[in-house]
């Protein structure tokens, strides 16, 4: 049981990784994950923050968020933008529409009595996003800078992946597990064991990183201008990158010391000039040793500074929104 991807050489050519975060497509990944029961080191002390600090009010949100099922389309767009912005696009859904998804939800699974009632009073959207607003303040605004940081790091990775082998490597590397890519076909195993065909007749398509998504990849088919496939953001790094809340730009006084050293300096400024450099390529642009470099590397990711991905033998490095705050500051 698996959802099918069929390619042409067009689709190949059309095929991109996306450069935008897509808030309310992850903050749905999220809430599927907290569910999830099996243990995590990734997302263990995340869990365990979140859930004590998470309200009665967040109930309804998760009502319509299974941990296996549908998601109705309105609840979760796959759009880029500001967080709250998209909200509020929420908010602003037609009776209409949400009286036609809400049929084709629960003639798939079972929903909540009260999510009947969302075509017909205003005031029960108000209070879904009111609640769904709610959870995301908890569950990804405060982990925001390290999500985008990850994010922005297997963006470098698949970039290095094009380079050296074109799309079709971008492909068969996105997550071996579960998508695999045997051309002209791309076969992604659904957690929900859907089984279906997708021809992308000349559309390509959009390849979204998730950082919740650790595990199971996700579609939206029937997007605009092309159908999009989230596929767990890399975390084959040689430091785990354990979910904590992030301690913002004005952050321990002695990272910022650390950082007052020319060379420490010069160090961060090639990472963010060169995206996903490697050490080698980054003891070159700045003229030390590749010991050095990764001595110098290791405290601007202890710091929070940068992020390092490894790529087979390569270490990847990638400055952090943190950092580049630091940089622009500076």
């Amino acid at each position: 049981m698996a959802f099918r991807i069929h390619f042409t050489f067009a689709d190949l050519a059309k095929t991109r990784v996306s450069h935008s975060t897509y808030p309310l497509q992850e903050l749905s990944i999220a809430m599927r994950v907290l569910r999830d029961r099996t243990p995590s080191t990734r997302f263990g002390a995340w869990r365990h923050e979140v859930l004590s600090r998470l309200p009665a009010t967040a109930r309804m949100a998760f009502e319509m968020t299974p941990s296996h099922g549908w998601v109705p389309d309105f609840l979760a767009p796959a759009a880029a933008g500001d967080s709250q912005e998209l909200l509020e696009r929420v908010r602003a859904t037609p009776r209409r529409r949400l009286r036609e998804e809400m049929e084709r939800v629960a003639a798939r699974q079972s929903v909540p009595r009260w999510s009947r009632q969302l075509g017909e009073d205003p005031s029960v959207l108000q209070r879904l996003v009111d609640s769904l607003s709610t959870v995301h303040d908890v569950l990804l605004a405060p982990y925001r800078p390290r999500v985008e940081a990850r994010l922005e790091a297997d963006r470098s990775l698949r970039a290095r992946a094009l380079l050296h082998g074109g799309m079709e490597r971008v492909l068969s590397q996105l997550h071996p597990r579960r998508i695999r890519w045997e051309s002209p076909v791309l076969t992604v195993d659904m957690a929900s064991g859907m089984d279906a065909d997708l021809r992308l007749e000349g559309q390509g398509l959009l390849l979204v990183p998730s950082f919740f998504g650790s595990d199971a990849p996700g579609i939206a088919p029937d997007t605009e201008p092309q159908p999009m496939l989230f596929y767990p953001a890399s975390s084959d790094s040689p430091h785990p990158d354990v979910v904590r809340p992030d301690a913002g730009v004005a952050g321990p006084s002695t990272a910022l010391a650390q950082l007052l050293g020319r060379t420490r300096a010069a160090v961060l400024l090639a990472i963010a000039d060169r995206v996903g450099c490697t050490t080698t390529e980054l003891s070159t642009a700045v003229g030390i040793s590749v010991s050095n470099a990764s001595e110098h590397a290791t405290v601007l990711r202890r710091a929070g500074l940068i992020t390092t991905t490894r790529h087979h033998k390569a270490v990847l490095h990638t400055v952090t929104p943190i950092g580049r705050t630091l940089l622009n500051t500076a």
